[in-house]
């Protein structure tokens, strides 16, 4: 395999002014002929290619000398996996590199290389206004605002996780050649090659430290909120992960980024109380040194090669991770580590935690309302202590440990009491037809509530006015239904109405439509089915109702939800009705009769279910020493045997037995389904 395959030079176009910061984009050939074109100026380069080979470039400055060759590093300090990497799916990205103003490239592919495309960065030094975040305790940082982060290309609001567990530490794998001034550009140029290059949501650090000890903020959401970065595959949740600028794996980092560093791991450690000198286990959400789910044990400060197959954060920095652990459980002391509550509300609830030194110490314990309901304390380098809260009040609580001069640390303990809400009410029917036949005399309500509370049923009519008082009873939290079934208003339109109250007095307050409505009662037919074959056995029903007011009278025929037929449409008067129907030529099937009527006030309808079967049923003898049958459909049977007669019902279609007692010597059988239809008849001999 030859080392170097191709080479060429590649001209990166930037619009706007000189000063603007961009990124151009530009697909280049795997193998190009050698040459080199000018090019408008840029800071920074990156590099994605695809296949197991790689990349190597250098560039030009503006007075024409040309760097060192630079192999394109992987970077490997990424998004985990589906959240924020889907375009460059299939790509190798390179680590972007820094190479200070300059107008060319020359690149060259070693090994197999499908497809090589380049990023150009401008990023020029700008002098902008020093903004610092103003944070009690914490050392100067850098805010986003100060080194010029482009807002308006993040994508979607920031993930958060629990809270930091662990500090991951970084390099850039850039060059070490940038003074101070241009470190804010460098920041700039790294976040708009993270967004728009390789197409994440933000730059993937959550902090970086130049070697000046400069501190910049990283990543948007809130430099002391558990921000999710893009940092360290797989590890992402749960770290922070802090990038010193420039390549260390030769290259020792300077004394102000090391106190730099120490410095800000310590006040963010300290924020959630982790000891940097501790272990812990961290499951893995996948990458390619450690599978999804594996647990992996590190250190609360470790390098990026702990958690990912890389050098980073290269081998002089991290030789010197030990030193810097070290140091930063140094800085800022004294420390309280670890508080851990174990417990309930309703038993003994034991608080502890571990001090940087001997001390006296006190837990508080708070309710809703900031009232002091436990309170303990003791003095040594650990807190032990145990509230018995058997006959505590259910609800939310707020704890506190704290020491003289140590961060305290809080939190909350049991749960809040849930808004009083009214949910998911429903009636079903919606008009209520109250007249004795059966159907729809009633209804059932169904509702949610959030939170215990007393629960009152109301009707109201159109006026708002309460005509009725279903129920008042006290409801616990959860899914309730109940029927109400003795409805004695008079038609009309009304509103079923729910009002609930908690024990604190809140109120919430649901409606619904509900009509009564009589006039439609006792829909019903002759017959379950017909045979409308004109040998004049069941070959009409008679449909029957009860109008109790006069109305507007439809009869429909439905075979699903489409209409197939519409026997009678005409106003009827007030009293029992009777409708005859022979099936109106409509092929044999299952249909529905649907009768409305519509009075001065609404539209009520009943439905039955008809059949219409001309076919006649098929028996037949499958055994006659067994009396074994089969026969086509459900149908009632007339079986003689030895000229005495059986009847029975089959409600199956299917093979069956006739049980006898002794020899059979005759035998005759038919069977007749429901719409009258005679079978054959079996007889023997």
């Amino acid at each position: 395999m030859r080392l170097l395959l191709a080479a060429a030079a590649v001209a990166a176009t930037f619009p706007g002014t000189a000063l603007a910061a961009g990124l151009v984009t530009r697909d280049l050939p795997p193998q190009a002929p050698h040459g080199v074109v000018a090019a408008r100026t840029f800071e920074l380069v990156g590099v994605h290619w695809r296949g197991p080979g790689a990349v190597k470039y250098r560039s030009r400055d503006l007075a024409g000398r040309w760097s060192a060759w630079h192999l394109a590093s992987p970077e490997d300090g990424l998004p985990d996996r589906g959240r924020e990497n889907r375009l460059t799916r299939g790509w190798r990205i390179g680590s972007p590199f820094w190479t200070g103003p300059s107008n060319a490239i020359q690149y060259r592919t070693v090994g197999q290389v499908g497809a090589v495309r380049a990023y150009f960065v401008r990023s020029p030094d700008e002098r902008l206004p020093v903004k610092r975040a103003e944070i009690a305790a914490s050392p100067a940082i850098v805010t986003r605002a100060g080194w010029g982060a482009d807002e308006s290309i993040r994508r979607g609001a920031p993930y958060y996780a629990d809270r930091v567990h662990f500090a991951i530490v970084h390099h850039t794998a850039g060059s070490n050649s940038y003074s101070k001034a241009q470190s804010a550009a460098i920041v700039r140029a790294i976040e708009l090659y993270h967004v728009k290059g390789n197409g994440w949501n933000d730059i993937g650090y959550n902090f970086l430290v130049d070697k000046y000890g400069q501190i910049f903020e990283g990543r948007y959401g809130g430099i002391t909120r558990p921000v999710i970065g893009a940092h360290a595959q797989g590890f992402n949740t749960g770290s922070v992960g802090v990038a010193v600028i420039g390549d260390y794996s030769s290259t020792a980092i300077t004394p102000a980024a090391r106190a730099a560093l120490v410095s800000l791991l310590a006040w963010r450690l300290d924020l959630v109380h982790v000891d940097p000198l501790s272990s812990l286990v961290r499951i893995s959400s996948g990458n390619p040194r450690y599978r999804a789910g594996a647990a992996v044990t590190l250190r609360a400060v470790s390098g990026h090669r702990d958690v990912y197959p890389t050098s980073c954060p290269g081998a002089s920095l991290y030789a010197q991770l030990p030193s810097i652990r070290t140091a930063v459980a140094r800085t800022g002391l004294p420390k309280l580590y670890a508080p851990t509550v174990v417990g309930t509300i309703g038993g003994p609830v034991t608080f502890s935690a571990r001090l940087s030194g001997v001390v006296s110490w006190a837990v508080t314990v708070r309710d809703a309302n900031k009232a002091v309901v436990a309170s303990g304390g003791g003095s040594g380098s650990s807190v032990a202590w145990t509230w018995d809260a058997t006959t505590a009040p259910v609800g939310q609580y707020t704890w506190t440990i704290s020491a003289p001069g140590m961060r305290s640390a809080t939190g909350t303990l049991g749960t809040a009491p849930a808004a009083l809400a009214l949910q998911q009410l429903r009636v079903a029917p919606a008009v209520v037809t109250p007249n004795g036949d059966g159907r729809s005399d009633g209804a059932k309500v169904s509702y949610a509530l959030t939170a215990p509370a007393q629960v009152t049923a109301t009707v109201l009519d159109s006026l708002g006015d309460t005509v009725a008082t279903i129920f008042s009873q006290f409801r616990p939290a959860g899914k309730h239904t109940f029927v109400w079934n003795r409805v004695d208003l008079p038609d009309g339109r009304y509103r079923l109405s729910l009002l609930a109250r908690d024990a604190r007095g809140k109120q919430v307050q649901s409606s619904i439509p509900l009509y009564v409505d009589r006039t439609l009662a006792g829909f019903t037919s002759s017959l379950p089915a017909i045979s409308p074959n004109g040998d004049g056995r069941l070959d009409t029903l008679a449909f029957s109702f009860r109008l109790l007011a006069p109305a507007q009278v439809q009869v429909r025929i439905l075979r699903g939800a489409v209409t197939t037929a519409t026997p009678f449409g005409a106003p009827l008067p007030a009293g029992a009705q009777k409708l005859s129907w022979d099936g109106g030529g409509l092929p044999d099937g299952r249909y529905s009769a649907v009768v409305s009527a519509t009075d001065s006030l609404l539209t009520v309808k009943q439905s039955l279910f008809v059949r219409l079967d001309r076919r006649a049923p098929v028996l037949r003898l499958v055994s006659f020493p067994l009396m074994r049958f089969w026969l086509s459909e459900p149908a009632r049977l007339t079986i003689v045997l030895n000229g005495r007669a059986y009847r029975l019902t089959r409600k199956r279609a299917g093979s069956f037995r006739v049980g006898h007692i002794g020899r059979v010597t005759t035998l005759r059988a038919f069977a007749v389904d429901t719409a009258g239809n005679l079978s054959n008849t079996v007889r023997v001999p």
